[in-house]
């Protein structure tokens, strides 16, 4: 009897470019949940995070990637730069991400890393919703640099989702055939402990990243699970003491606040009611220190 399974294709996808140009809010996008914190602010993304979207006989496995940034001379920004750059290694495809009438020296160092690699590669413009006369846009992509990897330019609004279904369809191309890496039902290879880390950072940087932009970070001390409730001790990890107290606030009501805000994105993430301790502590000069990086679980260079 002939074998009628259709062969599965699976492959990586690297989602690339500057600091705060929405390759977190395209992730989410193409995954239809939120895996990746926004905020309108440079380097909210500090980590790889892995979206697995698995439809019929196809897996595509995005990478999000921190912003490759020219400026940053301090342990985390090189840290941050490492990380991105080893994501364009060993993917079957490459999204560099621009913004509509933007070219600056960050993202022509992004360009210049693309195309050192070699690996099939889509400009795709974003906020192209932002662009009242579009003829105006019509300048601008005729001015954007040409490479032989360069396989089209891509006209998307992640935040909208249009031009997403033609970039998934460009991307689906370069899929080759094999097994899927991921279960069905798998949408990251990050740990849930990793994900609440991530959704208190996400709020304490919309709420103090005028003040502390890049100066905190955040260990999941407890993440005990029961059948009715998720308890989560969480550390907030400053640089001066000073800070501690822009953090908590008048009579603790900033932390109030963000805890909450916190609290309810992780009852939807994991769908279950969640019980939140978190705490503010000192340690001088860790985003200096490339020891101390580690040991808050950022990339080893």
């Amino acid at each position: 009897m002939a074998n009628t399974e259709k062969q599965t294709r699976c492959g990586t996808v690297s989602i690339v470019g500057r600091p705060n140009v929405g390759k977190s809010t395209l992730l989410n996008k193409l995954i239809g949940q939120k895996l990746s914190i926004t905020a309108h602010k440079p380097q909210t993304t500090r980590h790889s995070i892995i979206g697995v979207k698995t439809e019929a006989h196809r897996q595509i496995i995005y990478v999000d990637t921190p912003g490759i940034h020219v400026d940053g001379k301090r342990a985390l920004n090189q840290v941050l730069n490492r990380t991105a750059s080893s994501s364009l290694h060993d993917v079957d495809a490459v999204l560099m991400l621009v913004q509509a009438m933007v070219w600056n020296d960050d993202d022509q160092r992004s360009y210049e890393l693309v195309c050192k690699v070699g690996t099939p590669f889509y400009l795709v413009v974003n906020k192209v919703d932002t662009v009242k006369k579009k003829s105006d846009l019509l300048p601008y992509l005729s001015n954007l640099p040409q490479h032989d990897a360069l396989q089209d330019v891509l006209l998307i609004s992640a935040r909208s989702g249009d031009g997403i279904a033609q970039l998934e369809a460009a991307v689906e191309g370069h899929l080759p055939e094999a097994p899927f890496q991921f279960g069905e039902d798998d949408l990251t290879d990050r740990s849930s402990r990793f994900l609440a880390s991530e959704a208190v950072r996400e709020q304490l940087t919309r709420f103090l990243s005028a003040e502390l932009p890049y100066s905190l970070s955040v260990e999941i001390e407890q993440f005990e699970e029961s059948p009715t409730l998720l308890r989560i001790g969480a550390v907030i990890w400053v640089e001066k003491q000073s800070q501690k107290g822009i953090i908590i606030g008048k009579g603790g009501e900033r932390l109030k606040e963000v805890g909450s805000r916190a609290r309810q994105s992780m009852e939807v993430l994991f769908d279950c009611k969640v019980f939140l301790q978190m705490w503010v502590r000192v340690k001088e000069g860790w985003a200096d220190d490339e020891r101390a990086l580690r040991s808050l679980g950022y990339e080893k260079p």
